[in-house]
């Protein structure tokens, strides 16, 4: 299975470990302005969704999504959420790019960059 165009990296900083079994969905903002599932999964057990996209998938240019179910983590792992999800907007330009979207997550904060 090929590494996806778009692919994320969970970190629970709290703890310092990856953060696996996060529910993840990645969306696209269509032409009529509605967003569009692309695809969905949980990260590993290394935090990770590298080839978590369908094969057929092309990357387009325009607005993407990534939604992370931070409560369901938190829960699983025994801890609070304040913030419930993280929704990261994002938009691609080059489609010959790999887009890398990390989360550094902790029960009372979450922040993103884009990596490589």
């Amino acid at each position: 299975m090929r590494r996806s165009p778009i692919t994320t990296h969970v970190l629970d900083t709290a703890r310092g470990k990856p953060a696996p079994g996060v529910p993840v969905r990645l969306e696209y903002k269509g032409m009529e302005g509605k967003w569009l599932l692309v695809g969905q999964a949980r990260t590993d057990d290394d935090g990770r969704l590298m080839a978590w996209l369908p094969e057929a998938f092309e990357l387009r240019g325009g607005y993407y999504r990534m939604l992370f179910d931070l409560a369901t983590y938190a829960t699983d792992s025994g801890q609070e959420a304040f913030y419930p999800y993280a929704h990261i907007a994002f938009e691609v330009k080059d489609t010959k790019a790999h887009y890398h979207i990390p989360l550094l997550w902790s029960p009372f904060g979450y922040s993103t960059y884009r990596g490589s």
